[in-house]
């Protein structure tokens, strides 16, 4: 059931009509998902993952990306990989539930639309992982969404 509240798509950051990168999001953690360039060996590629801060590149050469990161992060938990050219950089969130607009300061944040979207999904996970055994799959909000960081306590089914 958890798997029907996972995201369902990615979000794109583009700059100058090139993708910089993908992510997603669940309640623990941030994923960053970046296109390798081909015929670079994967040896060369490095990603340095600081409490508020990232930066990727490629050795020898400028940091692809070299920013602050929105939130912090759990550095001891996060971490990254190469598979299939592609870089994954999975960045565990400090503070677990908390919506984030975009995983750079600054960079793609998400129009309001798709942020009150995503912390709707957010919630839906986290009245999951507080009621397993329900499905909350097509469960809606009417008015305010609460914080999925903050909010504490059932759900009352009258």
């Amino acid at each position: 059931m958890a798997e029907k509240l996972a995201p369902d798509k990615r979000h794109s950051y583009v700059h100058n009509g090139q993708k910089v990168f993908e992510w997603d999001q669940t309640l623990e953690e941030v994923n960053v998902y970046i296109d390798l360039p081909p015929n670079v060996s994967t040896k060369l590629f490095y990603c340095k993952i600081q409490s508020k801060h990232i930066e990727v590149g490629i050795r020898g050469n400028p940091p692809y990306l070299n920013h602050e990161l929105v939130h912090p992060v759990k550095t001891d938990s996060s971490f990254w990989t190469l598979e299939d050219g592609v870089m994954h950089i999975t960045l565990q969130k400090r503070d677990k539930g908390h919506t984030w607009p975009s995983p750079i300061l600054g960079q793609g944040v998400l129009d309001p639309y798709s942020a009150d979207l995503e912390q709707k999904r957010l919630m839906l996970q986290r009245f999951q992982e507080e009621n397993p055994g329900f499905d909350f799959s097509q469960a809606q909000f009417s008015g305010n969404c609460p914080d999925p960081r903050t909010f504490m306590g059932g759900i009352r089914f009258d």
